[in-house]
């Protein structure tokens, strides 16, 4: 796959950003990836030299995170952000990936890229590090979102996670919901319930908050809003419970002990569910593979998305116009 980097995007680029590419075209001989920016700034955060498979893409500078993304990307059309996601629209890259300002990120998609056909709006996928890792989606694209929305997110959700997380099956869909019976919730809910029971999917029905991490399904779908909701409450619930642990092993002597010899087991479980670990999101219904990092990334977190990246494979995008044709016509009463 060919990669398309934003290089200037983020509150550690350009350096972590390089420094991410580099590590990750180790591990991908077979890949190219363009650091897209100003060649100056990238070149100078460079510490040695570029591995065969990297090259420098010019063009301008970075969309600020304080600045409104539509307002930016119509008066800098060669902003870092904008060249990326051009160059998927070209034929010249086959994903693109950017840490800077999310807003930015999804308009250069939309406006660059454009939705799958039957796509109403984009999903941002992301993975939730359980025991079993879930996609969750939407986890902030879309906040108002209609029944057939949802829909569209367990398509493509289905898809993705089959092919993110190398399943050997189809993906165990689950309804982000208050109660596990088909008539709770709103009606956006409800309804959503209906589409998807429908759809041929191999949809496992309403999932409740508390058995969200319980493995009963490989994709969540819910609405932007409660996906948003939900993805920043397990981040910080994680957080909270690092800490006590880290406060239970090193507030006595026995604790400091304990802590010694789990120690290792303990490093395992905070790195599995550190963010950096996946890198990022992925932006579903656009034409084209697009990730959003975190705006904080570091180069862990940058290589861990290009390799996510590759993993999902070439020709992801295609797949899910597919399902999503088949789908609507297998619901509309036709033939699949």
């Amino acid at each position: 796959m060919r990669l398309a980097v934003d290089a200037l995007g983020g509150d550690n680029a350009p350096k972590e950003v390089v420094a991410g590419v580099i590590a990750a075209a180790r591990h991908l001989p077979d890949d190219y990836v363009y650091l897209v920016g100003i060649p100056e700034e990238i070149e100078g955060s460079l510490s040695g030299d570029f591995p065969p498979n990297v090259s420098v893409y010019p063009a301008g500078g970075p969309i600020r995170m304080d600045e409104e993304p539509a307002v930016a990307l119509r008066a800098r059309p060669d902003a870092s952000v904008a060249v990326a996601a051009k160059m998927v629209r070209a034929g010249e890259a086959d994903a693109f990936f950017s840490a800077g300002n999310t807003g930015a990120t999804v308009a250069a998609a939309l406006l660059r890229l454009g939705r799958l056909e039957g796509c109403r709006r984009p999903a941002i996928a992301t993975v939730l590090p359980f025991r079993s890792p879930i996609l969750l989606l939407d986890a902030g694209a879309t906040t108002m979102c209609r029944p057939q929305d949802l829909l569209n997110f367990a398509i493509l959700g289905g898809v993705f996670a089959r092919r993110y997380f190398e399943l050997g099956e189809e993906a165990r869909v689950g309804l982000v919901n208050v109660g596990e019976e088909p008539g709770k919730g709103t009606d956006l809910a409800r309804e959503a319930h209906g589409l998807i029971s429908a759809s041929g999917l191999r949809f496992v029905g309403n999932v409740e908050g508390r058995d969200i991490a319980s493995g009963v399904a490989d994709v969540l779908v819910t609405d932007g809003f409660t996906g948003n909701v939900v993805l920043k409450t397990a981040e910080g619930v994680a957080r909270e419970m690092l800490g006590m642990v880290r406060e239970a092993v090193t507030g006595s002597l026995a604790g400091r002990l304990a802590g010694a010899v789990l120690r290792p087991r303990l490093t395992a479980v905070r790195d599995r569910v550190d963010p950096e670990n996946y890198g990022g999101s992925f932006l579903l219904g656009v034409r084209g593979p697009v990730v959003i990092g975190h705006g904080n990334s570091m180069a862990r977190g940058v290589e861990n998305a290009l390799l996510g990246i590759s993993r999902s494979g070439p020709g992801l995008t295609e797949e899910m116009q597919r399902a999503l044709h088949s789908t609507s016509v297998r619901t509309a009463g036709g033939p699949a």
